[in-house]
């Protein structure tokens, strides 16, 4: 635990000052892009915080390539270095589109080419998360493919909700510092020679960058991370869930009935739920207007959130809550019985459904509406 602790601290002072010499730098050469209608902003503010967000994570994982404990993952492992490498690919693309505006498909095709370095470099998915039984997968191309696939998703779920001040880095931190919990959980418990692991170095910097990058992202924003820090971190969170598949089948969630079996593949979609959630609807939503699924609108979660009366920062502490409770219930899962977590869960949510409908449901909402 100290030395994760340790490369998060190392992420988190880098992301910060790396963050604040982007802001400076964007501020004296105007690096910003147009304000656009859906834009809550209303002045120019630069989008090069994923400039610092990555270069936390580069320095961390550089650290901990050299010290001790952690450097132990990167001895014969092509992996790390693969993760790093998608992530300076996608870091690049990001720029380009923050700076230029790239058309979606050009973009895409980044996000693709970033999963396939990833993957042909070692975190591949392996299994296919199902109740009864993980389903394996023996086909190295199919594996490569749906890793990519799988990626590129993930990344796109990040930026969806990349809308209001805060929100992203913020959803990232509560949601990556659940899997950190569960991923460390895991492999001190297991029966295992080394217990270093990727997945738990790479959530524990993750939380670290984003930490750095939150001062200068709340509100009022002095920079915005950027399709560069918010695919980043799509990619970054993606890999670690793919790399605890590997977990699996190591007798270890056997207590909890059964649910564990997938317990390891299924947090990372509970830990980016709500941006799942947001990129699914966003998809739907498009395609049925016959728009494309990449182009831009007004209708995701903190825009309704918003719509529905909230101001910015209580939409975004609003899904920070709905985060904590998804992510944190699912981790949840490795410590306690379902029958105990899932009523517990059960109460939040609803507490929480109540609160994000207030602004509707308080007396004389129908009337300050009507007026």
């Amino acid at each position: 635990m100290i030395m994760y602790s340790l490369m998060a601290l190392t992420a988190m002072i880098v992301s910060y000052f790396a963050t604040w010499l982007a802001r400076s730098l964007g501020n004296k050469y105007q690096l910003f892009t147009p304000i656009r209608l859906r834009d809550q902003h209303r002045k120019p503010v630069p989008r090069l915080g994923g400039l610092g967000i990555f270069l936390g994570v580069l320095v961390a994982l550089l650290v901990a390539s050299q010290s001790f404990f952690v450097k132990d993952i990167f001895r014969g492992n092509a992996s790390p270095w693969g993760v790093l490498a998608g992530a300076a690919v996608i870091v690049v693309v990001g720029l380009l589109d923050d700076l230029l505006d790239l058309r979606w498909w050009i973009k895409l095709l980044g996000q693709l080419a970033a999963g396939l370095i990833v993957a042909l470099w070692g975190v591949r998915m392996t299994v296919i998360p199902f109740f009864t039984e993980p389903i394996a997968i023996t086909s190295y191309p199919l594996s490569v493919v749906l890793t990519a696939f799988l990626i590129a998703v993930t990344m796109n779920a990040l930026n969806f909700i990349d809308g209001l001040d805060g929100l992203a880095a913020g959803v990232s931190v509560i949601g990556g510092s659940a899997f950190f919990l569960m991923a460390y959980w895991v492999h001190r418990n297991a029966v295992l020679l080394d217990y270093s692991d990727l997945a738990t170095l790479l959530t524990a910097v993750i939380v670290g960058s984003c930490l750095g990058f939150l001062p200068h992202n709340w509100y009022p924003a002095r920079i915005f991370m950027g399709d560069s820090g918010a695919m980043l971190i799509g990619l970054l969170m993606a890999s670690a869930g793919i790399v605890a598949t590997g977990q699996v089948g190591s007798g270890l969630y056997q207590r909890i009935n059964g649910l564990p079996t997938v317990l390891p593949m299924l947090l990372p979609f509970m830990v980016l739920a709500v941006p799942l959630l947001d990129f699914i609807s966003a998809v739907v939503r498009r395609t049925a207007k016959g728009r494309s699924p990449w182009s831009a609108d007004r209708g995701h979660l903190h825009h309704k959130l918003l719509d529905l009366g909230h101001k910015d920062r209580s939409a975004v502490l609003l899904m920070y809550a709905w985060t904590a409770v998804l992510a944190y219930g699912c981790a949840a899962l490795a410590f306690f019985a379902w029958d105990v977590v899932l009523p517990v869960v059960l109460l939040l949510c609803a507490a929480l459904t109540v609160v994000t409908l207030w602004p509707r449901l308080a007396p004389g909402s129908a009337s300050r509406k009507d007026g």
